[in-house]
């Protein structure tokens, strides 16, 4: 999240070097090949009994789920049993804002049940790169780099690609082209004051659908959050924090199928630091205002270690905090688990998770207690499994 107001200059000076909406930073050492680690792995047939599923709607009764070659499976023959005593298994968890840093950042997040990983800015694609398809580690997409304006805060990093920042529409095609080209899953759009202008934003939205491309918005005002409907974007993440969302916009969200990430993790840090403007009522407004309207919901953390930022929700952990915010905005416990489950799989095309049935990766969090009668039992994790390879878990 990035600071975008007037008011707020002074504090932009401090942070401004780094900009939480762009983790960029030197690829650091990283552990052997994804080659290499899969041959440290093994795929264990694994059949658990006596365990109870979230479905997406409820908790079943006992049954039994099989792990075969990282998939869900069928047949529990030759499968070694582990009996969980009834406990509740979850799909793996899916934080839908962060910033990847390095390998440690994959092993905090599988740590807490967070499967998969949809990074929200990372540059260079080198780093990107080091952290894709790693056996037993979360699986991870990411924007690559940002389309932000002359003058932004992510504009004044150092290493901050020059091709992407932006001064007219012209150079919204060259720009989708090359973040193709880098490996990036998504496109991202840098909507804050100083700002691109509407054209602009309008153009990479344009090229970026016509590479067949989702576009997420960083908007973090009302009048923000309009321009980037306006545009036809497809994701908003974060929310204002000048004033909840009035219910007519709220409602464009669902005329227009746009997604909202709204972060309240971050949202509540920045709210601490008592910045004139930023009221962390009006985050948890705006969310409530979207649940009411029926928008539907992501939940995602920003978490980042980002320099010069001063809120770095944890990877990881951060998300079950996700959870308890969202469900304070209004969300019931339900719709909360599917903000982290089903529902950013399909929001993000993911076709093989966020469900635990027959052919899905075995991305799964047994846990102990009921989430739909209490929240943060997602914080009790007794085992997790990222694609067939069991983690040990580092919350519970």
């Amino acid at each position: 999240m990035c600071i975008n107001h007037t008011n707020r200059r002074d504090f932009i000076k401090t942070a401004a070097a780094a900009g939480a909406a762009v983790a960029g930073v030197s690829a650091l050492a990283v552990p052997a090949s994804a080659q290499a680690r899969e041959q440290a792995v093994r795929l264990e047939k694994i059949a658990l009994t006596n365990v109870r599923i979230f479905d997406g709607d409820r908790v079943t009764s006992p049954l039994t789920v099989i792990i075969d070659n990282g998939r869900i499976g069928i047949s529990p023959l030759g499968a070694r049993r582990i009996d969980c005593g009834g406990a509740v298994l979850l799909p793996g968890l899916t934080d839908a804002h962060v910033h990847l840093r390095d390998v440690n950042t994959l092993h905090a997040l599988a740590g807490s049940g967070v499967t998969t990983a949809l990074d929200m800015a990372s540059f260079p694609p080198s780093l990107v790169d080091s952290l894709r398809g790693l056996p037993g580690l979360p699986d991870i997409r990411s924007a690559g780099t940002p389309a932000v304006a002359p003058g932004s805060p992510q504009s004044q990093i150092p290493t901050f690609p020059r091709d992407a920042v932006l001064t007219g529409p012209e150079q919204a095609i060259q720009f989708v082209r090359s973040r193709v080209t880098e490996g990036s899953d998504y496109i991202k759009i840098i909507i804050d004051e100083p700002g691109l202008s509407p054209e602009t934003i309008e153009a990479v939205t344009t090229a970026a659908h016509s590479a067949r491309k989702l576009v997420m918005a960083h908007a973090t005002s009302t009048a923000m959050v309009v321009r980037a409907l306006d545009a036809d974007v497809d994701m908003i993440h974060h929310v204002p924090m000048d004033s909840a969302l009035p219910v007519s916009v709220a409602a464009r969200f669902v005329s227009t199928g746009t997604v909202a990430v709204p972060t309240l993790t971050m949202m509540e840090g920045f709210g601490k630091l008592g910045i004139p403007g930023m009221d962390y009522a009006a985050a948890e407004g705006s969310v409530a205002a979207l649940r009411r309207a029926g928008a539907r919901i992501l939940a995602g953390t920003d978490a980042n270690l980002t320099p010069g930022i001063p809120v770095q929700p944890p990877y990881g952990t951060s998300l079950h905090h996700e959870l308890e915010l969202l469900i304070r905005a209004g969300l019931t416990n339900r719709e909360a688990l599917r903000a982290a489950t089903s529902l950013p799989a399909q929001a993000f095309g993911l076709r093989d998770r966020g469900t635990i049935k027959v052919g899905n990766r075995a991305d799964l969090v047994l846990i102990d207690g009921d989430p739909l009668a209490d929240i943060t039992a997602t914080r009790a994790v007794r085992r997790v499994w990222v694609g067939g390879v069991e983690y040990a878990p580092t919350i519970g």
